[in-house]
């Protein structure tokens, strides 16, 4: 009983001690918080009143404000007001404005698309309308920017803007009354049935609409026979964590835990459970991820893996898994500021370490140089990071959601031709000039999409015409021996070779080593051109990229990434995956 006694005490005494510490140390901060301030306030009245030049003050707050939030990690953030709307526009999911999606093509602005339904197709603008007035101003010609542009089509619902357009042949302008209104910014871009039986989704980002959207896909291919379905979050960066949930809730069963998220200093905990809105829990579920998945995707990859509902495919995702909670200032300008941490059910953090913030952002070549993003051989996980799934199958924490099967990314690179064909927008430009004069046929020939998809072909006549569109365009198949070029790059590559080499003027002529030195460079960046161009079929690519745009231009747009996703190693991966039950049965994940 004595000894009982003593123990107790002993307890008391140790954590009366630890309270008193606790309070001494909250007590130490809280004075070294209110020192601070006040060396702020000091140091802003100092400047007021005694600096020898009027002093910009929202240009001094503002940047030292960012330079404070990068102190702490990386992804608290400060937005100007200016900047506040067209920030939160992605996550709110749509912007005021006449709602087309446009180019601007040798100074004069193409309509690439109207928004379906938004106020422009209302009054029949179509796509490769040139836009040559707005209001009272010309639209052609230097002033014509992508920030021109926004200022002069955007503004306020109700608002009117008059359009003065050049369509196809005809010899008058047409001219155009829109009435401004809310557009539609798109969560879901694409979605289609793979056969009879898979459905694929692609979705862009968690906004305030991706609920809806997600639902009303999913009934559409419900439909259509869906049984099955490839959810695609590759680069998708995140958004609103109540999205993250409503999602998560698509697959899981209700009353399980999707994410729970925690701040180390105040240790207050919010926990996250699925409230049986599922739509989704029963068929064959396959996740794509890839390094720019991130926060909001991470989660619901995450809760997915750990309560074994579906097979996640790709490469590890990002590790964005910090919270991040808006404070508005009396300007209006706001601070995202990180306030907690994300975990998954299996206890996992999805954030990786950023305690060397100036290496953070280096985050992904690193993983490139490792060869991480290319061979699986590469990735090797501590014990100390093991965790498990509701099955008890391993996982790994340390940052991101590691797939169940890891896909490389594609190393070919584009072909010289192709990736300037691309740059100089010769695509679009020849669809549009295609369909001024062959839309209504084709829409005669090829009804709906899937008759589209199954029998058009790009025929050898078609093709040469791309490609003398793009001669007359300036963009021809050729390599282009430009010596400035070669030698600036050369210089670039052996600077610190040449400075050791030549280190006087005379060594200009005594040494023989420079023209060698020189030539083995072209000669090597010669032979990595025409490597480049042999492993990369430009022909077929350029085939696809023309089919798309057609498909895009003439039907639903999200059906024509059906042709894109052709030869996609991710997609074609989880296709084959969701067709076999092996890998299901091997993992024992539930459908």
């Amino acid at each position: 009983m004595y000894q009982n006694k003593k123990i107790r005490l002993l307890l008391l005494c140790t954590i009366s001690i630890l309270l008193c510490i606790n309070k001494q140390t909250w007590a130490q901060n809280e004075d070294n918080y209110i020192l601070q301030q006040q060396k702020m306030d000091r140091f802003l009245q100092y400047l007021k009143f005694f600096y020898v030049d009027p002093v910009d003050f929202n240009k001094i707050v503002e940047k030292g404000t960012i330079e404070m939030l990068k102190k702490l990690d990386p992804h608290s953030i400060y937005i100007p007001k200016a900047e506040v709307t067209r920030t939160n526009e992605p996550l709110q999911g749509n912007f005021e404005g006449i709602g087309v999606q446009f180019q601007i093509m040798k100074d004069t602005i193409v309509v690439v698309q109207p928004v379906k339904g938004g106020p422009s197709e209302k009054v029949g603008i179509i796509a490769g309308d040139k836009i040559i007035q707005i209001d009272d101003s010309s639209a052609v010609g230097s002033i014509c920017t992508n920030a021109w542009v926004y200022t002069k089509l955007r503004g306020a619902k109700g608002t009117k803007v008059v359009l003065h357009v050049k369509r196809g042949k005809e010899p008058k302008p047409l001219i155009f009354t829109i009435i401004r209104d809310k557009i539609p910014i798109h969560c879901i871009e694409s979605y289609f049935m793979v056969d009879k039986e898979v459905g694929y989704i692609q979705l862009d980002r968690f906004s305030q609409t991706t609920k809806d959207e997600f639902e009303k896909a999913l009934r559409e291919l419900k439909i259509q026979g869906m049984k099955h379905l490839i959810f695609d979050l590759r680069g998708n960066s995140g958004g609103f964590l109540s999205a993250a949930i409503d999602i998560a809730e698509q697959f899981i069963k209700s009353n399980q835990l999707v994410v729970y998220t925690l701040n180390n200093q105040t240790q207050n905990k919010m926990t996250y459970n699925t409230k049986g809105k599922n739509n989704f829990d029963k068929g064959k579920l396959v996740i794509m991820i890839d390094e720019y998945s991130a926060s909001a995707s991470e989660i619901v990859s995450g809760a997915v893996q750990d309560w074994d509902r579906g097979i996640i495919v790709g490469r590890r995702s990002f590790g964005k898994g910090l919270v991040q909670s808006p404070v508005m200032f009396p300007d209006s300008s706001v601070i995202r500021l990180t306030t907690s941490r994300y975990y998954i059910p299996s206890g996992r953090s999805i954030q990786k370490p950023y305690e060397k913030i100036e290496d953070y952002s280096k985050d992904l070549i690193n993983r490139y140089n490792s060869g991480e993003l290319t061979n699986a051989d590469s990735i090797h996980f501590p014990d100390s990071l093991k965790y498990y799934t509701n099955n008890k199958r391993i996982v790994y924490g340390g940052g991101g959601i590691m797939p169940d099967i890891f896909i490389p990314m594609d190393t070919i690179k584009v072909s010289n031709y192709y990736w300037k064909l691309f740059r100089q927008n010769i695509f679009n430009q020849f669809v549009i000039n295609y369909l001024e004069q062959e839309k209504q046929n084709l829409l005669k020939t090829y009804p709906d999409f899937e008759t589209f998809y199954n029998s058009f072909e790009i025929s050898p006549y078609l093709l040469e015409k791309f490609y003398h569109f793009a001669e007359n365009e300036g963009v021809k198949d050729t390599i282009t021996f430009n010596f400035s070029d070669y030698l600036t790059g050369f210089v670039k590559t052996y600077t610190d070779s040449l400075n050791k080499i030549y280190t006087h003027p005379n060594e200009l002529t005594e040494n023989e080593n420079l023209q060698q030195m020189l030539h083995s460079y072209i000669q090597q960046e010669l032979d990595t051109y025409k490597k480049r161009q042999d492993n990369f079929d430009t022909e077929k690519y350029i085939k696809r990229q023309i089919r798309t745009l057609i498909a895009r231009s003439l039907y639903e747009s999200n059906k024509s990434a059906k042709i894109w996703l052709e030869d996609d190693t991710t997609f074609l991966k989880a296709y084959e995956i969701i067709k076999d039950n092996s890998l299901f049965k091997k993992l024992k994940i539930s459908y």
